[in-house]
């Protein structure tokens, strides 16, 4: 999609500026959001809630611009583009405009005796001129998701969504300056070096969605300025099928989750723990699902977003194809087409535990399912490995459901369904150790993007603090005893 067919597709409000190209002028950008956040401008609740009723504005009015950009960049069809990017963006933003008066109050605190008289709260203070660093396989919602956070917070900022995903980007670049405050919010183009050259002009907050690797290096970026850090990673997230699992419902779930944005989500399941007595039948299941769900789609199968991603892909399931000791089984699908950049959804069944299918995130529309003898099994097998973004589950039983969610350390955690977490307000999302650091979503958006300032006030008459002055006294240590 060129730049002027998107401009045709967009509202009619003001002319565009020309957006920045890659990395230009971004010293000059970053010192006019430092400008306007000194100015006081961003701290106004009224600036905050104008701006995310117009990020909601820009969204609903632009829902067909924004489809076809993600039509271009990942296939998207529009209903997938509607629930995962606009709709996810449009609720974040609708309920932040609705909470934000409230996140931004004094939260008084009682204090203790030795303390008094004296009032205390915490003031919540935005930090300033924030880089958001966006993901290419949801670009808008995961560019835009967080920047509801920093606006709620009070902020100015960067956006840099992600180059793989140009025509996002292009169009992001074209819309933001039409319908949000220019000379707080900007965005900018280009690739991971520009990201570097934001991050070393030591801006006061970075948070990054995206690969582990990556994350490594924006949080070594950042760590020469003492610049706090939000990490969004991955991971390989697994679901665990219990033996008394509803086998027809975690079959579909699985495969419609592996199915959208061909497997391109942070959040799907990287691999399945079967139990052994319905691996089978759940491997059977899965396939059906999925011939059902892609009746009318491109048999071919999947679009990946570019040609390294598609290399590192067919090339997992070249090596489960070649393994030695007949390792791994393709059981659903397994058949790639470079000239289209297509992978069928494919399941394998007991691939090597230490192969490349099971070293790496996958990120992808290929589906392990390894099989367990029991819980301990399947409990052990993920506490071996670093801490997953998300953990999933399907039982009918509530010891095994409480079990696991004591036993099994994760980002988050989702039992009998997949992915619905990440898109509730009302949740924190985030990541631990391997998957991230700090989470976001409603108030814990505006939480990472506010410095919680604890402030303190006493009176200067009657002066109680007479008994800390020097010379003591006998009768002050007594009372000092007493108090503390």
């Amino acid at each position: 999609m060129t730049t002027e067919s998107v401009a045709q597709q967009t509202s009619s409000k003001s002319e565009v500026p020309p957006h920045a190209p890659a990395g230009a002028n971004s010293a000059a950008t970053v010192a006019r959001l430092r400008q306007t956040f000194a100015s006081g401008r961003t701290r106004s609740v009224e600036w905050r809630t104008q701006q995310l009723r117009a990020l909601q504005a820009m969204m609903e009015e632009n829902e067909g611009a924004i489809a076809t950009a993600l039509a271009d960049d990942l296939d998207r069809n529009p209903v997938e583009a509607f629930i995962a990017d606009i709709a996810t963006t449009v609720t974040e933003a609708k309920y932040a405009a609705k909470k934000v008066r409230k996140w931004m109050r004094r939260k008084y605190r009682l204090l203790e005796v030795p303390q008094l008289p004296g009032r205390g709260w915490v003031e919540y203070e935005p930090y300033g001129t924030v880089l958001i660093i966006g993901a290419w396989n949801y670009p808008f919602y995961l560019t835009l998701g967080p920047a509801v956070g920093a606006i709620a917070a009070g902020n100015t900022m960067v956006l840099k969504p992600s180059e793989i995903a140009a025509a996002s980007a292009h169009l992001m670049a074209e819309l933001v300056p039409r319908y949000l405050d220019n000379d707080a919010i900007a965005v900018i183009e280009g690739d991971g070096t520009v990201s570097q050259e934001l991050i070393a002009q030591g801006l006061d907050r970075v948070m990054f969605t995206g690969g582990t690797e990556i994350g490594r290096k924006v949080y070594e970026g950042a760590a020469p300025h003492l610049t706090p850090v939000t990490l969004e990673l991955g991971g390989k997230s697994p679901v665990i099928v219990a033996a008394d699992a509803d086998i027809d419902v975690a079959a579909k779930r699985i495969a419609w989750i592996k199915i959208l944005n061909a497997g391109q989500t942070c959040v799907a399941p990287d691999y399945v723990l079967a139990d052994a007595t319905i691996r089978d039948e759940l491997v059977n299941k899965i396939g059906a699902a999925i011939t059902k769900f892609r009746s009318q789609d491109d048999p071919s199968g999947l679009r990946i977003v570019n040609q390294r991603q598609f290399d590192r892909l067919s090339g997992y399931l070249s090596e489960v194809q070649s393994a030695a000791g007949g390792k791994g089984a393709v059981a659903v699908g397994g058949k790639c087409d470079a000239s289209t950049l297509r992978i069928q959804p494919t399941v394998v069944v007991d691939p090597d535990p230490e192969g490349p299918l099971m070293a790496n995130e996958i990120f992808g529309p290929i589906l392990p399912v390894l099989t367990v003898k029991s819980l301990d099994e399947a409990i052990g097998f993920i506490n071996a490995r670093p801490k997953p973004l998300s953990a999933y589950l399907f039982t009918k039983s509530r010891q095994t459901r409480e079990r696991v969610i004591k036993e099994v350390p994760a980002g988050g955690m989702l039992v009998n369904h997949l992915a619905f977490q990440v898109s509730t307000a009302k949740l924190p999302f985030g990541g631990v150790g391997a998957s991230g650091m700090g989470a976001y979503h409603g108030k814990w958006g505006f939480d990472e993007f506010s410095h919680r300032k604890s402030v303190l006030t006493k009176p200067t008459r009657p002066d109680f603090s007479s008994i800390i002055y020097p010379p003591y006294t006998e009768r002050a240590f007594k009372l000092a005893r007493r108090l503390f």
